[in-house]
């Protein structure tokens, strides 16, 4: 999906592309990015949890402090050269993208070693410690990669889910929702939630109690992404929960004078 003039402004609450500061596309399945090229003024910019997978269009975003681009599709470090002459870029959240490679260590190395100027990098504060040694450890990047697909990214994978491959995926986002189920109940203790119950009457039919389960687990996976979102994106959802709220509440009043 191509991020849009018409996006950007109604997300930035803005009037023209030139004058947007700060904009939240927190997983908006984006592969185009290109229109930040239209955006000098832009200072932080929330990306994660989409399919981006070139930082070319922000190498003219002067002015950009804070870069947030987890869960993406950026395929290699070489990226960094379209981040290497931002002077003010202080934090940047790049980490689960496939350009993390396998080593960790080397990762933030090089990033380090390409943006020094750097104060915090995948939630982490950069220390002086840190920067002294990727000047020796860390890879230097001194071109830009390969352009083509530049200002789309990279053709979209095509996907072939096996019967196995499926199984396989549900088993392990079963694994997550189960492993979260602590940590979500955590989150609902300070919203001040009461939690599902766990066990139902034996009147309950086998339906009843699947939705049950399934309600449960999309409670659990909603709870876990309110703590991705920022302050802008929280309005968001309140004022949806608030809008289902008063339709279910609407319903019931249905329901009751029939």
């Amino acid at each position: 999906m191509k991020l849009t003039r018409k996006m950007v402004l109604s997300r930035a609450k803005a009037s023209e592309l030139h004058s947007v500061r700060k904009l939240n596309c927190w997983g908006s399945c984006l592969t185009d990015i290109s229109i930040c090229r239209e955006m000098p003024s832009l200072e932080v910019i929330t990306l994660s949890v989409n399919s981006v997978s070139t930082l070319e269009p922000m190498s003219g975003c002067r002015r950009l402090s804070e870069l947030y681009l987890r869960k993406n599709r950026i395929p290699s470090l070489d990226q960094l050269f379209y981040l290497k002459d931002l002077p003010h870029l202080r934090v940047l959240w790049l980490a689960e993208n496939p350009c993390c490679g396998a080593s960790p260590h080397l990762y933030r190395m090089t990033v380090l070693r390409n943006l020094p100027h750097l104060q915090k990098l995948d939630n982490q504060a950069v220390t002086e410690e840190e920067l002294t040694r990727a000047q020796m450890e860390g890879d230097e990047i001194s071109a830009a990669p390969d352009r083509e697909g530049a200002a789309t990214g990279l053709p979209e994978p095509t996907y072939t889910l096996s019967t196995s491959t499926f199984s396989h995926t549900a088993a392990t986002t079963g694994h997550s929702l189960l492993s979260g189920m602590e940590e979500a109940g955590s989150i609902q203790d300070q919203l001040g939630l009461k939690s599902p119950a766990r066990d139902r009457s034996p009147s309950f039919s086998e339906r009843d109690t699947l939705c049950g389960h399934r309600n449960r687990n999309v409670l659990t996976a909603v709870l876990l992404l309110l703590r991705e979102l920022d302050a802008e994106g929280l309005e968001a959802v309140q004022q949806s929960a608030g809008s289902r709220l008063q339709a279910l509440h609407r319903q019931e009043l249905q329901e009751d004078a029939e």
